[in-house]
């Protein structure tokens, strides 16, 4: 089976040493990822297209997935080759391609035709062999305004390619044509698409996740990155880098003023991802930011967190609608595990400046002890992205408790200021009331946890609560896969 790929036009328009250089670099990138399916596969040719050769009907499918994800690729056409010397070649070779597709439908027959040479028109080709089919074939006739089939050929030399199927790429540039760039990813919609985005135009993207919460959080993360890779950029390998963050969020928690956490959050990830970007010689980073969606992203907010970085900082998604951001995470494969994917909002202040000052800024963060930070960017974990599943383990279950008995200890986990807002005792105290007898309530708050289970009795068993049970669940998770098996979730029926 053969394919004619059709170069993303904006290729066509560049220089000729870069048009060169972009066309080798498609055929490179696609020479890596085909193999990979069958070695047989050959991509061949150079200046106004490639040619894809070998592909066996079994391995059609896989290969159509590569052609249709690999950027720099404008359409893709999977043709029937044949040799000819007359344009009556042309319809004898085309009759058994078309006879029964034709029957009861009107069609009309569209021709490219490439080279200088040819005795006949690209439009003596459609008449001579149109009218020949609807002679020769059961169709209805020619219809050259919306048919029910329209035929393609396209003509280069003495060979005649018949379209069998035409299908849109991605576009873009091909991977490797740009620099490197790290991008911040979450797991979530807009990180996810961001980094789509800027592999789409050609940057070889790396990622770099900040764990706000634990083992659970991270395999989610990396699943949806080596989703991101694996479709769409395999043809280079990557990197994955994952932050242990949690001590940098206790300590923005415990020592900076509240409407400030957000922004000084973001600063300190910037901050980390610049360090990260000079371990992997990088000069740019990018991040999942959109104007005015969150509080820390309004454009005040952005400047001041931006002042810390010396690199580069893309913003792909900074002008899209977050519908438009969810409808292209569909396209692309992550909207499912994004929708599952935590979301960690422990740090987020209940009255979050929206013009953060940078003088006050600073002096909020001349509070934080920045070994902490230094600490999180040493013990920061780099993996290959084509290793980031290997692992991956089966991860163990927490027990979710609905009632909890007496001799057990209910462990709220929620920040100081949401139980400041809403008592344990005022979100639980419904039906159920005689249910919490004989129990202790402890108040930790999540970003203390790690500090204070070692104060934990190992003959008790203790149940975190929050009140959407994302955090419990995280945390209770995260002590799990450190061997402590007395802790749970607790979840009161409503």
């Amino acid at each position: 089976m053969k394919y004619l790929i059709k170069l993303f036009p904006e290729i066509t328009i560049k220089s000729k040493p870069v048009r060169k250089r972009f066309i080798q670099q498609l055929k490179s990138n696609l020479n890596v990822q085909l193999k990979r399916i069958d070695p047989e596969i050959k991509v061949s040719g150079n200046w106004d297209r490639l040619d894809v050769d070998g592909v066996v009907e079994q391995h059609q499918e896989a290969a159509e997935q590569v052609l249709s994800c690999t950027p720099g690729i404008g359409s893709f056409l999977r043709v029937f080759p044949h040799d000819f010397e007359t344009i009556d070649d042309i319809l004898q070779l085309a009759l058994p391609h078309y006879t029964e597709v034709l029957k009861g439908k009107t069609f009309c027959l569209r021709v490219k035709r490439t080279g200088n040479h040819h005795a006949f028109s690209s439009i003596d080709v459609e008449r001579q062999v149109g009218g020949g089919l609807n002679q020769l074939t059961e169709a209805v006739g020619v219809k050259l305004k919306k048919p029910d089939i329209t035929i393609k050929m396209e003509i280069v030399g003495q060979q005649c390619f018949m379209v069998q199927q035409q299908q849109p790429g991605l576009g873009g540039f091909p991977l490797g044509t740009q620099d490197a760039v790290l991008s911040l990813i979450s797991g979530g919609f807009d990180s996810g698409v961001a980094s789509y985005l800027v592999n789409r135009r050609g940057l070889q993207t790396h990622f770099c996740f900040f764990n706000l919460g634990g083992r659970a959080h991270e395999v989610g993360v990396k699943q949806v990155s080596h989703q991101l890779w694996e479709k769409y950029s395999s043809s280079h390998r990557v990197k994955f880098v994952s932050v242990p963050f949690e001590g940098v969020v206790a300590e923005i928690l415990t020592r900076v003023e509240n409407s400030q956490m957000g922004v000084i959050l973001k600063r300190m990830m910037y901050r980390a991802a610049n360090k990260i970007a000079d371990r992997l010689k990088l000069d740019c980073i990018v991040t999942g930011e959109s104007v005015a969606q969150v509080s820390s992203q309004t454009l005040a907010n952005l400047n001041v967190i931006e002042r810390v970085s010396e690199k580069l900082v893309l913003r792909p998604l900074v002008t899209m609608d977050k519908p438009e951001i969810i409808d292209i995470s569909r396209q692309i494969g992550t909207h499912d595990m994004a929708s599952q994917m935590p979301e960690y909002c422990g740090v987020i202040s209940k009255k979050p400046t929206t013009r953060a000052r940078l003088p006050k800024i600073e002096a909020e963060e001349e509070r934080f002890d920045f070994a902490v930070l230094d600490k999180a960017i040493e013990d920061a974990v780099v993996q290959s992205i084509d290793n980031v599943l290997k692992d991956i383990e089966e991860q163990p279950e927490v027990e979710v408790k609905q009632k909890a008995l007496a001799g057990s200890v209910i462990v709220d986990i929620r920040h100081p200021d949401e139980i400041e807002t809403k008592s344990f005792a005022s979100l639980v105290s419904e039906p159920g009331q005689g249910e919490l007898l004989g129990v202790e309530l402890l108040e930790i708050p999540f970003f203390n946890i790690q500090n204070k289970v070692t104060e934990f009795d190992p003959a008790k068993q203790y149940l975190f609560y929050c009140e959407k049970g994302v955090m419990s669940q995280l945390h209770a998770l995260h002590l799990k896969e450190q061997g402590h098996e007395n802790v749970h979730v607790f979840r009161p029926q409503s």
